[in-house]
């Protein structure tokens, strides 16, 4: 029995992508640079791996400086730039803060590239 494949019509796909599919504005062109500038250093792409793979998908604070070896203050300010990006979410609890990837943020980055 043959299988019919539909066939995806690429001006369809570039409807979709904000790169092409149609003149940013201002304001959207910031909030995608500030995304990709969050993600453009190789401390804050380990810190999202991290995240991702830890048990339950969060982390907690206190979690991530010894994989990282940097001091407290320096994993909070990269975290502090990946929230502020809308990458990840901070939850606290008691004295300690947890950080998870925000649901669907990271496809969501990766299509705005698709044409």
């Amino acid at each position: 029995m043959a299988t019919t494949i539909p066939v995806l019509d690429a001006s369809t796909a570039a409807c979709c992508s904000p790169i092409t599919g149609g003149v940013m504005s201002a304001e959207e062109a910031a909030e995608l640079a500030a995304k990709f500038k969050a993600i453009g250093d190789p401390t804050r792409l380990r810190l999202l791996s991290l995240v991702a793979a830890a048990e339950g998908g969060e982390s907690c604070v206190c979690d991530l400086n010894e994989p990282l070896d940097l001091s407290q203050p320096t994993v909070s300010h990269h975290l502090k730039i990946l929230v502020n990006a809308g990458l990840l979410t901070r939850t606290k609890r008691g004295t300690w803060s947890y950080y998870s990837l925000v649901p669907g943020a990271l496809p969501t980055l990766a299509d705005t590239m698709r044409v």
